[in-house]
């Protein structure tokens, strides 16, 4: 499968392949890679899973850490870079903890797809689909899914490839076409 030199969305679930898939096309780039973790060390499971992340990458890759990621840093990013942003499902989940509101979040995410988008050189994004399990139980876990929902959908909108990873495969989605 080839990608173009645009915005690549590539969602799924959990331990579905998205940053497998995304670290064998970074490795395979001819040029240099900036790879983007919003991911927090929050205690010792995540350290353990940032740390087993880390050793996966390539060392010569350059690392930019932050969770809060936004579009402004997005414009200083190297222009033939190929980045990798890991991962959207964080990002909604450390801007929630911080307070910011659903419509800032949205607009944050929708400001950070034109400015990856806009880019020359591959930039791949990886997210999680949380709307295909059960119904959450709490108030909060609604309001994350339907947010992170909501930033899916704009990052596929902004997005020129976007692929559902699952099982390690992967299954190109295409717009509808409507004509009666």
């Amino acid at each position: 499968m080839r990608l173009g030199r645009g915005l690549s969305l590539l969602i799924g679930g959990a331990r579905s392949g998205k940053s497998d898939l995304a670290v064998q096309l970074g490795k395979a780039w001819p040029g240099t890679v900036t790879f983007i973790a919003t991911a927090t060390a929050g205690d010792a499971d995540m350290t353990e899973r940032i740390s087993r992340h880390q050793q996966e990458r390539p060392t010569g890759w350059t690392l930019v850490e932050s969770p809060s990621f936004s579009a402004s840093l997005a414009q200083d990013l190297a222009g033939d870079d190929l980045v990798i942003f890991d991962c959207i499902t964080l990002l909604v989940s450390n801007l929630m903890f911080a307070d910011t509101s659903e419509m800032a979040i949205n607009r944050h995410v929708v400001e950070l797809g034109q400015a990856l988008s806009a880019r020359k050189a591959p930039t791949l994004v990886i997210s999680n689909e949380v709307g295909l399990g059960i119904h959450p139980e709490t108030e909060l876990g609604r309001t994350y899914r339907d947010t992170l929902g909501r930033a899916n959908r704009s990052l596929a909108a902004a997005a020129e490839t976007s692929l559902f990873v699952t099982a390690g495969k992967v299954l190109r989605l295409q717009d509808v076409t409507i004509s009666w």
